[in-house]
């Protein structure tokens, strides 16, 4: 598709945009900013701020948009060449090049905004985070682990939600932050094995692409490992009690189910790996969260 038709508005363009930035999909990394957010409001003086909390929901909500626009802003041209990826928003025309890049500054504005209502530190550390969200998609062609970025980009949340509500750096909002990073770029390493053909063919690069689709299953395993661990030690850290712990044993057994449905050489449940079972973790592990900090006296 050609710059000039792609720039012609098309009807229902917010629906669409919505649609091209997959806004669904901040569940994977909200009920993580939720968990640091609450664990350092019950460190803080165990009340619930809500209004701290509503301004952390902008503040994510808008910068994974502006991460998501971007990728498909930057990426158009691969994903034209993708048979899974031709039908993308941005590829049809049904959201144009300017709709897309008008969407993208307008959450960016909309998630420093949020960061100045917060605090200080918020503020100054903002354009830090929005770094890795615009090279990530870049980085399928100068590495072979833009995977790596992607979980940089991701580790964030967590701290960043923890200074919020502080206004104060946390080395356990760290911890959260890697474990969480490592996690999302581990089921990035799943997630790219359905491109390998297309990578391949257009050079564009992934672990996939260069070394397989068995090391990056491989891989991937390794992450989820690492970040297991990493939220044992997040637990120990903060005094967790034993609904989170238990909300560690459920993320346990997803991850197991997740790599036992995905094989080298059966892929046709990759979906379901992806979306339904990191969702589950998400949601799962800040349940069991919020009901730890309740039952410790989190007051609502």
């Amino acid at each position: 598709m050609s710059a000039s038709a792609a720039a012609v508005p098309q009807p229902g363009g917010a629906r669409a945009f919505l649609r091209l930035v997959m806004i669904e999909h901040s569940v994977f990394a909200l009920p993580f900013a939720y968990i640091a957010s609450l664990t350092a409001m019950f460190q803080l003086d165990r009340n619930i701020h809500w209004g701290r909390l509503l301004l952390v929901t902008i503040a994510m909500v808008g910068l994974r948009t502006f991460a998501m626009a971007c990728n498909r802003i930057i990426d158009r041209e691969i994903d034209a060449r993708n048979p899974r990826t031709e039908g993308r928003e941005l590829v049809t025309g049904a959201v144009s090049v300017r709709s897309a890049w008008t969407g993208a500054l307008i959450a960016v504005v909309i998630f420093l905004g949020a960061a100045a209502a917060l605090n200080p530190l918020c503020l100054a550390l903002a354009p830090i985070a929005v770094v890795p969200m615009v090279v990530y998609p870049y980085g399928k062609r100068f590495t072979n682990f833009p995977h790596a970025i992607l979980g940089l980009a991701q580790a964030m949340a967590p701290v960043g939600a923890w200074i919020a509500v502080t206004g104060e750096w946390s080395w356990e909002a760290v911890v959260l932050g890697f474990a969480v990073g490592i996690w999302i770029g581990g089921f990035d390493l799943i997630f790219a094995c359905q491109d390998v053909q297309a990578d391949r063919a257009h050079g564009v690069m992934s672990v996939p692409a260069r070394f397989g689709v068995p090391a990056a299953l491989y891989g991937a395993r390794a992450s989820h490992a690492v970040a297991m661990g990493l939220l044992a030690v997040y637990a120990l850290a903060t005094d967790a009690g034993g609904f989170f712990w238990t909300g560690l044993l459920i993320v346990a057994a997803a991850f197991l189910y997740e790599h036992s449905i995905v094989r080298p050489d059966d892929l046709s449940r990759l979906n379901r790996a992806f979306f339904t079972v990191n969702g589950v973790i998400g949601i799962a592990l800040f349940g069991c969260a919020l009901l730890d900090l309740l039952v410790r006296g989190l007051t609502l």
